[in-house]
């Protein structure tokens, strides 16, 4: 996710009402129970459109961006794939980052799939943010795509600091403009928060990141807690299996880049102790 924050953002806040999730047509996939308890156990399978139980989730709000305006305050640390994949399975840690409400703070950990460069570039996130204008701070399942330059949030799904949240993105087809989809496991079954044709082709570079922004018209800092990103796979193709994302992978920073991302941070944060 680059800096999307001018002061314009206030203005084009936009709240729906549950049942308005962005995406594509995803079948005869039933909806998501509401109020269903977290999951207790690891997915018991990938995820995809066949998959036992699949549902459709609905975003309660989403937030366009009116303008992406690059700021001071925006620091980015984690992993990105030289090569390019079909898709990434894994477990992402929530934390109380204390970001402060009324500003345009905000700290994020995710996964990405993207391709192109510069004004050409397009992507699709899903992980968990707090957010300092919207949300009363608290923790966040979120998408956020290039095809709708929007924020989605999914307050349906009660996420507080230390759950472990498993997140699939992924596609199942090939072409120029597969979609591309963002799961979560929740309630013992996938739910598919969104579906989105977007120009990545079949294969993306994938990342796993933790995003930090201070809002620099309102000095402070933002403390960075504990967070683990754990039990990463990759897909190799649209109809293939996953492999662990270990040191074989050819990765940037490279295969040190815990080290790194702790390494990295610490000049921006009044404490950290991340790791990726």
């Amino acid at each position: 996710m680059t800096p999307r924050f001018a002061r314009v953002l206030a203005a084009t806040l936009l709240a729906l009402a549950a049942g308005c999730t962005p995406g594509t047509s995803t079948g005869t996939l039933p909806d998501c129970p509401v109020g269903r308890p977290a999951s207790t156990t690891a997915p018991t399978g990938p995820a995809g459109l066949a998959a036992p139980g699949a549902c459709r989730s609905r975003a309660t709000v989403v937030q366009p961006v009116a303008a992406a305006v690059p700021s001071p305050g925006y620091h980015h640390l984690g992993a990105t794939t030289r090569g390019r994949w079909s898709g990434v399975l894994g477990r992402i840690e929530v934390g109380d980052a204390g970001v402060r409400r009324g500003t345009y703070d905000f700290v994020a950990a995710r996964f990405m799939a993207k391709a192109g460069r510069g004004a050409e570039q397009a992507w699709l996130e899903v992980g968990w943010t707090e957010t300092g204008w919207s949300g009363n701070a608290r923790q966040r399942v979120y998408t956020y795509d290039t095809a709708t330059r929007a924020w989605a949030f999914y307050d349906q799904y009660a996420v507080s600091p230390g759950d472990k949240l498993w997140l699939h993105l992924q596609t199942e087809a090939g072409g120029e403009q597969p979609s591309w989809q963002a799961w979560l496991w929740w309630g013992e079954r996938w739910n598919l928060l969104t579906s989105r044709p977007l120009p990545l082709s079949g294969q993306a570079e994938i990342e796993q990141y933790v995003e930090v922004h201070a809002d620099p018209a309102d000095p402070g800092t933002v403390t960075i807690p504990r967070l683990a990103i754990d039990n990463v796979q990759l897909k190799t193709s649209p109809d293939a299996g996953l492999r662990p994302w270990n040191a074989e992978v050819p990765t940037s920073p490279g295969a040190d880049f815990a080290t790194y991302c702790l390494d990295w941070l610490r000049p921006y944060t009044s404490w950290t102790t991340t790791t990726c």
